[in-house]
């Protein structure tokens, strides 16, 4: 009870509230089966078989040659891969092969959907649509948040009314990291919020009325105005930024360049999309507010002690009398409290947008057709690899869907779950159309009918970080596999290093060879004497690791005004000087030498969704397809390269996923008394390839490794030409 120690009795009433909520958000998660049952949540298998109807219905009069139905280790690698970013284990197969045929699949799919790395695979998928920047002001903040959010299982409308809606500081409030991620710029978030969460391109009308769509340039402007009051700030004092609003708008009509110099009024904000009219109650829309109802009922249930029972009683424990007047004692501690209680600092600093929130119901209210459609089209084409709207985000009259039945379908149901995210992707994965394998040895229009019909899968590889994630599993990488000191080995290195001037005093550096300058490889400040590693085109795979739970713990809550005060300029000028020095060291000079230095060669890797995002451009992720995320439009490259080749050949990441470990299930199999290499082969094959060897690569695998000065070199060159097969990369 320390940390309540010079707590107000009103701020632990507070933190007690807060903690209330988050056990009934836990309390709810629990019951959400319950809910579902209470107000008709389909299963997701039930809903798949609706949308395997619908998009038959849609094709039927078509030739259309389909394509089989995926074998089960196929359809393990494939949905293991979707939906929780990897390549599975041997274990997870014999698991999958372990359980009754008929029962597999859907097993596998409810296994998947609680899996924690679930959260961590979609998050990517998330990050994508919002255009998520770490080094973007919020950013890392923002993808801590999704992140979160996605644990939470919070429905997809909620989060994107925050998203829309919300001001404030990224530390207190990270869901602003949207707002951000534009400046607060009103013409930028308009185009933003319109192609992101409804799939249309109204950004063109910024200049012009739409050329190849209804939109005018003045329903863009009266768009933008929901926005026009929204202010990016930045505390010169102290370097806080956070958004506000206004009281005056910053989207004025006409434009500058129609009034040339006339008069320009505000403009009105007006939503120029349509809606299902307030007079029409489609099934879809009943049974998601008879959900939302159920939700409400659940939540206001007793649990135990009501609310104020724990409130009465914290006061009761927290409360201390002086003198018989009541006052808390918490000797200075309240009194330079007092004060500060009555100002209402964060309301006067991140003022409530009004229009955001109005905006914000509207977009993700159940009656916006768009908002619905636009996401689960998104979720299809991440799954089944193309979309039922091509480009996912180019939503009008004149690019219709190709099957806008079965999107629709899977649109309300998407709604009427109340915008469950992992019942959507249950869903998807439990239709037919995601379980087809793909045509092979057919003519070119008859595949890309096939595959525009849905009736056949598209070639697809594996997302950047997915591929990244599933070396690093089948390399046996997300730990150590050597034991301490078993791998030590000398490297030259080319570093940079502090020597005294010639002028310097005696005794103003070091007496050792050199000092080193902070290594550029690490943020850790290497120790006098010792050079560092500067760097070198090797190793384009590691990255910086993102703690999402340490990003949403910075939140230092509302100014303390009790201690902020103006810094006079003579201090600010110490400061600067100060910090330069700190920086630039006189006394001495730098050279670059090349030293020899013994290291411990055995590496150890992080998942790629937990990276700094997104990564350098030259790192294995951007090089695999990982977009910028600096441009609305800007999707994933799925295109082949030759840097793409050479990485997979020369990487330091697949080079050390091939080697063989002391800690790995295989090592035994192949070194000691109980060898067994065709043994070793199968298992490799499992891991790798999630999928026995034939006789006939079981022959070859065996030549590799008798061909090698031992079993154990021999197993790394067969894992080396197993990552490097299209079978790898590629979905089956």
């Amino acid at each position: 009870m320390n940390c309540f120690r010079f707590a107000r009795s009103r701020e632990l009433r507070d933190a007690l509230v807060v903690a209330t909520v988050i056990v009934g958000g836990v309390i709810g998660s629990i019951c959400q089966s319950a809910l579902a049952e209470e107000a008709q949540v389909l299963p997701p298998q039930q809903v798949a078989t609706r949308i395997d109807a619908a998009l038959a219905a849609e094709n039927q009069g078509q030739e259309l040659t389909a394509a089989p139905t995926v074998d089960d280790a196929g359809f393990l690698r494939r949905a293991t891969v979707d939906l929780i970013g990897r390549i599975p284990t041997a274990a997870e197969y014999r698991e999958f092969f372990a359980w009754p045929e008929g029962q597999r699949r859907q097993r596998l799919v409810q296994r998947l959907i609680g899996d924690e790395r679930f959260t961590d695979r979609w998050t990517v998928f998330m990050a994508d649509l919002l255009r998520i920047r770490s080094n973007a002001d919020g950013g890392t903040q923002l993808l801590a948040y999704v992140h979160q959010a996605l644990s939470e299982n919070v429905p997809y409308d909620e989060l994107c009314r925050r998203l829309i809606s919300a001001n404030g500081k990224p530390g207190a409030t990270p869901e602003v990291g949207f707002i951000l991620g534009d400046n607060a710029d009103p013409m930028a978030l308009a185009g933003t919020t319109s192609q992101v969460f409804m799939g249309i391109r109204i950004a063109c009308a910024e200049c012009h009325d739409h050329p190849f769509d209804v939109w005018t340039r003045e329903q863009f402007y009266g768009f933008a105005a929901y926005f026009g009051r929204t202010r990016r700030v930045e505390s010169e004092l102290t370097g806080l930024i956070f958004t506000t609003e206004a009281s005056q708008t910053a989207v004025l009509w006409p434009p500058a360049d129609v009034a040339r110099g006339g008069t320009r009024t505000p403009m009105t904000p007006s939503f120029p999309f349509t809606t299902v009219a307030a007079n029409e109650q489609p099934e879809f829309i009943a049974r998601f507010e008879s959900l939302r109802a159920a939700k409400r009922r659940q939540a206001e249930k007793p649990k135990g002690d009501s609310l104020d029972d724990l409130l009465a009683a914290a006061d009761s424990r927290a409360q201390k009398t002086v003198n018989g007047q009541g006052r808390e004692f918490f000797d200075v501690a309240s009194e330079a409290t007092q004060d500060r209680s009555k100002i209402d600092v964060k309301g006067d600093l991140y003022r409530t947008s009004e229009l955001r929130i109005k905006l914000a119901e509207l977009i993700t209210s159940p009656r916006s057709r768009y908002f619905a459609r636009s996401f689960t089209n998104r979720v299809w084409k991440e799954m089944v690899g193309r979309g039922f709207v091509e480009p996912v985000d180019d939503f009008s009259e004149a690019n219709p869907p190709s099957h806008p039945d079965t999107l629709d379908a899977l649109a309300e149901e998407f709604v009427a779950s109340g915008y469950d995210i992992r019942h959507l992707i249950a869903t998807i994965a439990n239709t037919q159309a995601y379980q087809r394998g793909r045509l092979v040895n057919v003519a070119p229009d008859v595949r890309e009918a096939a595959e525009a019909a849905f009736v056949s899968s598209p070639v697809r590889r594996m997302i950047a970080e997915t591929l990244y994630d599933s070396i690093v599993q089948a390399g046996h990488l997300f730990e150590h596999k050597y034991p301490a000191g078993a791998n030590t080995k000398t490297v030259t290195q080319l570093v940079r290093v502090a020597i005294p001037r010639d002028d310097a005093p005696a005794g103003s550096a070091p007496q050792a060879e050199g000092a080193p300058l902070a290594s550029i490889t690490s943020s850790a400040k290497p120790a006098m004497g010792k050079p560092m590693m500067a760097g070198g085109g090797y190793d384009l795979e590691t990255a910086i690791e993102l703690d999402f739970a340490a990003a949403l713990k910075q939140n230092d809550g509302a100014p303390q005004v009790d201690q902020m005060r103006v810094m006079s300029n003579e201090e600010l000028e110490a400061m600067r000087m100060m910090e330069q020095r700190r920086t630039q060291n006189p006394r001495v000079r730098y050279v670059e030498r090349y030293v020899e230095q013994t290291i411990d060669d055995n590496p150890k890797f992080v998942s790629a969704t937990r990276m700094q995002t997104p990564a350098p451009p030259a790192h294995f992720l951007r090089v695999f397809g990982q977009p910028a995320r600096v441009d609305l439009g800007d999707h994933r490259d799925d295109s082949a390269s030759m840097r793409q080749a050479l990485m997979m050949l020369n990487g330091k990441l697949t080079h050390e996923a091939a080697r063989v470990g002391e800690f790995e299930p295989i090592y035994p199999l192949l070194v000691g008394n109980k060898t067994d290499v065709p043994a070793a082969i199968r298992l490799a094959y499992q891991e790798i390839l999630t999928r026995v060897p034939t006789a006939e690569e079981l022959a070859e695998a065996q030549e590799i490794i008798a061909a090698a000065d031992s079993p154990r070199e021999g197993m790394a060159d067969l894992r080396w030409v197993l990552f490097n097969c299209h079978e790898f990369r590629f979905l089956p």
